[in-house]
Parts: C-alpha cells; sequence; structure tokens
C-alpha cells in the first residue's frame, strides 16, 4: 500500500503508519501543487491512497478521472496527537477502499 500525505498533514504522521510505504509531498518535492496536478502525479507514481484533511478536494475534482483513494480525516488540525486517533478507523475500513473514491474518515467518540 503506497501513501502521500497532502502537505495538510504533518509529516510526523508518517511514523505511525510504518506498516506502509508511505510518503510526503514535500518529500516527493511536489510542494505547492495544485491539486489536480497532484492526483495526475499520484497516479503517475502508483500511489494508492491521497490521505488529507482538506475537506473540499473531493468536490473539487472529478474523481472518476483518478485511480486512487482519497482519504479525508475529519480533523480541524494537523498536529500528529489528533491525527493519530483517525488511525483505528482508518485501518479498519482499508480493505473497503476503493479507487476513484473518498472516504471521510472520523475519529470515535
Amino acid at each position: 500500500m503506497k501513501i502521500l500525505l497532502d502537505e495538510c498533514v504533518t509529516k510526523h504522521l508518517k511514523a505511525h503508519l510504518n506498516e506502509y510505504e508511505v510518503f510526503t509531498v514535500r518529500e516527493m518535492h511536489w510542494s505547492g501543487i495544485k491539486n489536480g496536478k497532484l492526483m495526475s502525479l499520484c497516479v503517475e507514481n502508483n500511489f494508492d491512497i491521497l490521505l488529507t484533511i482538506d475537506k473540499n478536494l473531493q468536490y473539487q475534482q472529478n474523481l472518476e478521472k483518478y485511480p486512487v483513494t482519497i482519504v479525508v480525516f475529519n480533523s480541524y488540525t494537523s498536529k500528529a496527537e489528533e491525527l493519530i486517533k483517525f488511525l483505528p478507523s482508518f485501518r479498519t475500513q482499508l480493505a473497503d477502499f476503493k479507487k476513484h473514491k473518498a472516504y471521510l474518515i472520523n475519529k470515535p467518540f
């Protein structure tokens, strides 16, 4: 599973996803790239998932064009200690994710 952490997601989350192949936008030298081009780069570089907290991304792009899964953590902060709380739900749902779709993950209460 190859995952790209969007610019709005802290790089510190990567350490908590060590069972996957995870890259940050910055590591890929894609900082500042607009979402449409970023989606194309995900496809070209065989990413399975774009992980973000940008709730608008799924509405700004035609997901049918991109065989990538968008996963949105329903968070208002990118702090690692907050995003870690979403990981159990993410891992539970991972097997059901489909390409060309976006999924909103809520943290458990």
